[in-house]
């Protein structure tokens, strides 16, 4: 149940923001073994002079937050940044050094769901410790 924060200039039309999406929803798939309908994602669309940009990328920078369930491997973590990274720029176009990403993990009995059950209390029905 990745929780999945893309903030990006302004400007990319619907088709655009949506391979984003699957592109990032693709990588956790691969990386961690999240099912396809387990999706909970955003989008930030910033005016360029309300996002700082590193010098070194271009209007096409991706900031890319990820909260998880702790419990990943360091493994299985590299493995993510590289499938995004590379579904990134081959669905989407950016440039491997325009995508920054944070990987916040979150100890499962600190995530209320499904109508206020502990995540330590629920069967996900997927594998958390990869």
């Amino acid at each position: 149940m990745p929780l999945v924060h893309i903030t990006i200039v302004k400007g990319r039309d619907a088709a655009a923001k949506q391979a984003l999406m699957d592109a990032v929803h693709g990588a956790l798939m691969e990386a961690f073994g999240i099912p396809e309908n387990d999706q909970q994602q955003r989008i930030s669309e910033l005016r360029r002079e309300d996002f700082k940009i590193p010098p070194h990328c271009s209007d096409d920078f991706i900031l890319l937050d990820i909260t998880v369930f702790a419990g990943r491997s360091v493994d299985a973590k590299r493995a993510l940044y590289r499938a995004v990274v590379r579904n990134l720029e081959e669905r989407c176009g950016v440039a491997p050094t325009d995508v920054f990403i944070t990987l916040d993990e979150r100890p499962l009995e600190n995530w209320g769901l499904r109508g206020g059950t502990a995540g330590c209390d629920i069967d996900f029905g997927f594998k958390i410790d990869v």
